[in-house]
């Protein structure tokens, strides 16, 4: 996909993530309001990795690798998910962190030749 349309779409997935986050506030009341960062923040994690999925299928010279763009997706969710639960037991943030830190190490790794 050309920049543009990636940015545009981007963009769109934020606005829906931001809406669906809300939504888990207000009607439903699963989460409270200071909630709302970390799920948006998860979410749109979520996004990068699919995004890492669709720039993997056309690839770019001088772009950024598809697996960067997942790792970064990774830890956008983990940030998001510590933050989140850092409500319940700070120490499964710390947990969140490490675990994701050390899957990534133990993946860049293994991909190197």
């Amino acid at each position: 996909m050309p920049d543009g349309k990636t940015e545009l779409l981007s963009v769109g997935v934020f606005f829906i993530i931001l809406v669906i986050s809300i939504i888990l506030y207000t009607p439903l009341g699963y989460v409270d309001w200071t909630l709302i960062p970390p799920l948006v923040l998860a979410f749109y994690g979520c996004w990068t990795m699919v995004l890492a999925g669709i720039r993997m299928s056309n690839p770019q010279k001088y772009e950024r690798s598809p697996f960067s763009t997942f790792a970064w997706g990774l830890l956008l969710i983990a940030v998001g998910g510590a933050w989140f639960m850092y409500g319940i037991n700070p120490l499964y943030s710390l947990v969140i962190i490490l675990l994701v830190l050390g899957a990534l190490a133990i993946t860049a790794a293994l991909r190197r030749k």
